[in-house]
């Protein structure tokens, strides 16, 4: 893995060491600044799943070179195997921006619609533990993944009308430590 000296400049220098480091469950600001500085940064400085690596890096050669969204991405496996890395990693190699939530927090549809409407053409749209979207949440989200729309109901009992909403072009990327719990 190749680290520049600039990525480390914003690192202090009076890190604790030793048994002068109060531990904690938590990281402290100078070691979250520390480990975002040794983060890769590209597919090549991306350590292990030489298979997973190797496929990514055609999927992205090919979608650079049509000029679309790449194809929305399942990543799953045990915590701590980089899942949220290599989300960063696809949406800087593609180019694009990259918005990051998690599934527990999108609650309401309107959720889930705020971010989809505010996506650029062929941004990466991070969804960590997705196996946790609710159901109501889920169901938006299918005709945004196949079709790029949304199909919102505004109002209620005989005054309701549902409204289309035409997205641009993007790609979910779903990270999931339980792919058992994945409805579809």
């Amino acid at each position: 893995m190749a680290i520049h000296t600039e990525d480390l400049s914003s690192i202090p220098e009076d890190l604790p060491e030793g048994n002068d480091r109060i531990v904690s469950g938590s990281a402290g600001n100078a070691e979250a600044v520390f480990e975002k500085a040794l983060r890769p940064k590209q597919l090549d400085e991306y350590v292990g799943q030489t298979k997973a690596r190797a496929q990514l890096e055609i999927f992205i050669s090919a979608t650079r070179a049509r000029q679309e969204a790449l194809d929305h991405v399942l990543l799953f496996g045990p915590p701590g195997l980089g899942k949220t890395t290599l989300a960063h990693i696809i949406a800087r190699e593609l180019g694009v921006n990259l918005r990051q939530t998690s599934g527990p927090v999108l609650d309401r549809p309107g959720d889930l619609a705020a971010l989809l409407t505010n996506l650029e053409t062929n941004d990466v749209l991070f969804i960590d533990e997705i196996h946790r979207l609710s159901p109501v949440v889920e169901e938006i989200l299918y005709p945004a993944l196949e079709d790029y729309s949304l199909d919102i109901m505004i109002g209620e009992g005989p005054a309701a009308r549902s409204v289309k909403i035409d997205l641009k072009p993007f790609t979910l990327i779903g990270a999931t430590t339980r792919a058992g719990m994945l409805t579809n």
